[in-house]
């Protein structure tokens, strides 16, 4: 095993509470894969060495590698062992990342139109979603994603302002400004700057209508919407808050899911 594949499964796993290791393992090695630690097509370390590294049983390693085959992240070889996938199946909601990689296609970028940054009184969808008190204030960005030069999409991001951020996280804080600069949502920016530092994240899916955001998204204000309540921690704290608004043009939304077994 190289140094690198080393230093990415050593780090000790902190599952959320309930959440089997079997699916933690599943999740660090999936991570590795679709950020290449595990190059497509190579062959992966052997389970007792899986184990070993991420200092975990055989068992719960073989039953994570049963459930990436599954989703077809690798493919086993008799007799000589298991190997990433040649090419990987597209992830949909059910990753925790910035809503324009969800709807991008390999073919079709999908390109961000992001408003200004300001910095907004909370209001109760705001302050239940990231469990702020009523004098809080909030970071909010309105963006537009695009594609085949068509909008399908509105995003509106919140995060919390001043020390309610600082004390979640300096390193957030910091980087909020340089983040709100870029050309993507800030949820893509952060994690640009930062890494993956949010834990696990949470989409409530609802159907509604365009309303106020019509004019964004070439609609009628009556036209049906899909909207998607996107929530995300910092360890363990509520820090990320979007609300994205989907046309039909967005297309297909998929949630890969596998067994419970």
């Amino acid at each position: 095993m190289n140094t690198e594949v080393h230093a990415f499964l050593s780090p000790t796993l902190t599952p959320p509470l309930g959440q089997p290791l079997r699916v933690a393992v599943y999740s660090r090695l999936a991570e590795g894969i679709r950020s290449k630690v595990f190059p497509l097509g190579s062959l992966l370390p052997r389970e007792t060495e899986l184990g070993t590294a991420l200092g975990l049983s055989r068992t719960v390693v073989r039953e994570a590698l049963m459930l990436l085959e599954e989703d077809g992240l690798i493919v086993t070889r008799r007799g000589i062992g298991r190997f990433v996938a040649e090419a990987l199946p597209r992830v949909g909601l059910e990753e925790f990342r910035p809503f324009e990689s969800a709807l991008a296609h390999q073919d079709r970028p999908v390109k961000v139109v992001p408003g200004d940054v300001s910095i907004q009184a909370t209001t109760d969808f705001v302050s239940k979603g990231l469990s702020l008190d009523a004098e809080a204030n909030t970071w909010f960005r309105e963006c537009v994603l695009h594609r085949d030069g068509e909008p399908v999409a509105v995003v509106q991001e919140h995060l919390p302002a001043g020390r309610y951020l600082s004390d979640i996280s300096a390193e957030l804080a910091g980087n909020l400004q340089a983040a709100a600069r870029s050309n993507e949502t800030m949820l893509a920016g952060l994690i640009a700057l930062c890494g993956p530092v949010f834990s696990g994240g949470v989409c409530d899916i609802t159907v509604g209508v365009a309303g106020a955001r019509a004019k964004l998204l070439n609609l009628r204000a009556q036209d049906p919407v899909l909207v998607l309540t996107q929530t995300a921690q910092y360890n363990g704290t509520p820090v990320y808050l979007a609300k994205c608004v989907a046309s039909a043009l967005a297309g297909q939304l998929s949630i890969v899911q596998t067994s419970s077994n």
